[in-house]
């Protein structure tokens, strides 16, 4: 039986994957900020398989309490995964130092320092994966996303670089990179505009706003879906390094990677003639 440990776990994607998990049977440590609220969530589960924690992901001493218990209960620790995390958006002006360090803090360092600690537990069983949730927006660059982008794109390049240095320990890595899903991400409570608006922008960010509100819960990928698909691919030995899901995703990825070949082919002889 395998055991989980999930980062906001207590809505949307996170929600989604631990159900998926209980329902394939095995033990889930949900975590959220909100002791009471991560508790509501599982209201009714069976307590000896599921353990609910209160965990802020920038507090590198909760996720070290939070190891320490999912190791105190359920032996081992086999599958980590990284959801927690929230979108900076509007543009990179509007955002202050404060907005930025804030995205990082959540959306990467708390990576960082998950796998920091859970990294050990896992060495030692010699197996485990690790599931960072990236985003479509990890690996396409968007207007009025430039903060949650480049908080993104660290998560997908830290999560390559990091499945090379523990794959001889058993360990797998992959970085999931979700499009548009119907959760609560655009809310006020997930999505947040920057702090310094300036008149400059108002036009482009008036836009981004209203495409936020309008397209909120309307997204066309199933989270349910989502939640089954890296229960399966926990299971699967040749689970991918990169997990692009969501058919819009699919598609930003393909037209990237057109995109990114037709400009290198432009470009390759000056770039190669700077060899010495």
């Amino acid at each position: 039986m395998r055991t989980w440990l999930i980062t906001g776990a207590n809505r949307g994607i996170g929600w989604h994957i631990a159900n998926a998990a209980i329902s394939a049977g095995d033990n889930v440590v949900v975590t959220g900020r909100t002791l009471a609220k991560i508790i509501e969530a599982f209201r009714g589960y069976d307590v000896n398989k599921v353990l609910p924690l209160a965990l802020d992901v920038t507090a590198m001493d909760l996720i070290e309490k939070t190891v320490e218990a999912t190791v105190a209960t359920f032996g081992k620790i086999d599958i980590l995964v990284n959801n927690a995390g929230y979108g900076q958006l509007g543009p990179f002006e509007n955002n202050s130092i404060a907005d930025v360090e804030h995205q990082f803090a959540t959306n990467v360092f708390s990576v960082f320092n998950m796998c920091r600690m859970v990294l050990p537990v896992m060495r030692k069983e010699r197996s485990g994966h690790i599931f960072n949730i990236a985003s479509i927006a990890g690996l396409v660059g968007m207007p009025g996303a430039s903060v949650y982008s480049a908080s993104k794109f660290a998560v997908a390049g830290f999560s390559e670089s990091l499945a090379q240095e523990v794959a001889g320990f058993g360990i797998k890595v992959t970085s999931v990179a979700p499009g548009a899903f119907r959760t609560d991400f655009l809310d006020d409570s997930s999505a947040h505009f920057g702090s310094v608006p300036l008149p400059e922008y108002k036009t482009f960010s008036d836009k981004i706003c209203s495409s936020s509100a309008n397209n909120n819960h309307k997204q066309p990928g199933a989270p349910e879906k989502l939640g089954q698909a890296l229960v399966e691919l926990a299971l699967d030995p040749e689970a991918p390094l990169h997990f692009i899901v969501g058919s819009d995703a699919v598609g930003l990825a393909e037209t990237q990677l057109a995109s990114r070949k037709l400009e290198m082919q432009r470009w390759r002889n000056l770039a190669t003639s700077t060899d010495a």
